[in-house]
């Protein structure tokens, strides 16, 4: 019994280890939008949730209320456009 609790134990470290990097990843996430946003003269304050559409396409949530879809287009450039 002692080993299948142990083994369990080393589970959920490994996967309690794993969170904060995925939250980081998601704090830079939304510091990155935000400042995309803000480079583009649009009022947003800052970026609190992000939904992915694909890749470098999102829908960025701001804290003001605001929502944008945040992508880059066929030249190659960065854009937010308010949803």
């Amino acid at each position: 019994m002692s080993k299948r609790v142990t083994g369990w134990a080393l589970i959920l470290t490994a996967a309690s280890c794993a969170v904060p990097s995925l939250a980081t990843g998601e704090v830079a996430l939304n510091k990155d939008l935000t400042t995309v946003i803000a480079l583009q003269g649009l009022p947003c304050g800052q970026v609190v949730s992000v939904k992915q559409q694909g890749d470098n396409d999102y829908i960025a949530s701001c804290g003001d209320g605001n929502r944008y879809h945040v992508f880059v287009n066929a030249a190659g450039r960065v854009v937010a456009q308010k949803q």
